[in-house]
């Protein structure tokens, strides 16, 4: 680990001097990656340097541990015991930080939210996890941006896809990816039977021109008239779109602007977002090579969570976490689910690592 974080300062060094170098400063994209760069290795170094502190303050309380006063071998002791305590908290977190990044932490997302089995419960829950979601969002000072909407008669959603974008969203949403379940009394039930209803939730990281080449020739687009749940919104032109990505078969429609050219702009994000996280779904099992390396992996066919309403109970069953609050839960306060499931892929991430 040591020769790891050696050759990290040595390339932090070498980083500070090129964002000083003019001719680097003139290039906007090179000057934009080296900023990125020396902020998640300045870090590294910070941690590294309050470690070699705490290790030369073990030494000189290690040499007290031998002084011929009694009083002072003891104060020495608990000194001791509290540096070697902290010492082991940063050993813990310069292997956490060691750990290979992923490359698309920094990026915005598409948020795909379809309701599953369930019919209009499942819609009506859609809509509420999209709530939670945008709430937290407005909490982190994102922006959420609908590209396109199915709603049904009641206020729910068949479907929504969103922009989320921001500081680091998908590094904070990556684990939100898979089936999502509730249970609770519909308001249409009259014997107050709890009802168990789904959706699934894709999380896709925003996929830039540079990550997805698409030949314009493998695109089929056709233009349809816009409309919505019972007849609403219902367009005289032609503004719709649906492209249609031959070599891959990804479908995407975009219907929610009036202008025909915003709904094909809108549509062409979400399908680079869908080839790249198709393109990483088949890379990834290709490499798996058991179960247990698939584990986490974000597939939207994994029940992940369970919203139980009666009893005001949020569980992730990925982690074995279960929150009594689902009232705030649902209002956009997931920053504890959030939080435990980084912590838990990141164990996770450092003992595959060090085995």
């Amino acid at each position: 680990m040591f020769n790891k974080l050696e050759e990290v300062i040595d390339r932090f060094r070498e980083v500070e001097g090129l964002l000083s170098d003019p001719a680097v400063v003139g290039k906007q994209e090179v000057f934009r990656n080296l900023t990125r760069e020396h902020s998640e290795l300045s870090l590294i170094a910070e941690t590294y340097g309050k470690y070699k502190k705490i290790c030369e303050e073990m030494e000189g309380a290690r040499a007290l541990l031998r002084d011929a006063d009694p009083e002072v071998r003891e104060m020495a002791q608990g000194e001791f015991a509290e540096l070697e305590e902290e010492k082991e908290s940063l050993s813990q977190q310069l292997r956490l930080l060691l750990l290979p990044r992923d490359p698309n932490d920094e990026k915005n997302i598409i948020l795909e939210i379809r309701a599953g089995t369930g019919g209009e419960e499942a819609a009506l829950f859609a809509a509420d996890l999209f709530r939670m979601y945008s709430r937290y969002a407005d909490v982190q000072r994102w922006k959420v941006e609908i590209l396109s909407a199915s709603e049904t008669d009641a206020g729910g959603f068949k479907e929504v896809i969103a922009m989320i974008s921001g500081n680091r969203v998908y590094s904070r949403l990556k684990y939100e990816s898979g089936t999502h379940r509730v249970q609770r009394v519909p308001e249409t039930e009259a014997q107050g039977r709890i009802h168990t209803s789904a959706c699934t939730v894709a999380v896709l990281p925003e996929a830039e021109d540079v990550d997805v080449e698409i030949d314009p020739g493998d695109l089929r687009i056709d233009v349809f008239r816009a409309s919505g749940a019972g007849g609403q919104h219902v367009n005289r032109t032609e503004s719709a779109v649906r492209i249609t990505h031959i070599p891959s078969g990804v479908v995407v429609s975009c219907q929610d602007e009036k202008s025909q050219l915003k709904n094909k702009m809108k549509a062409m994000k979400v399908l680079r977002s869908r080839i790249l996280d198709q393109r990483a779904a088949e890379q990834q099992a290709i490499q798996a090579a058991d179960r247990k390396s698939q584990v986490g992996s974000g597939d939207r066919s994994e029940r992940i969570r369970t919203y139980n309403f009666p009893q005001g109970r949020c569980t992730d069953h990925r982690i074995g976490l279960t929150l009594y609050r689902l009232d705030s839960i649902m209002q956009g306060d997931i920053g504890e689910l959030i939080e435990a499931l980084s912590t838990y892929f990141q164990a996770e991430m450092l003992s595959g690592h060090e085995s």
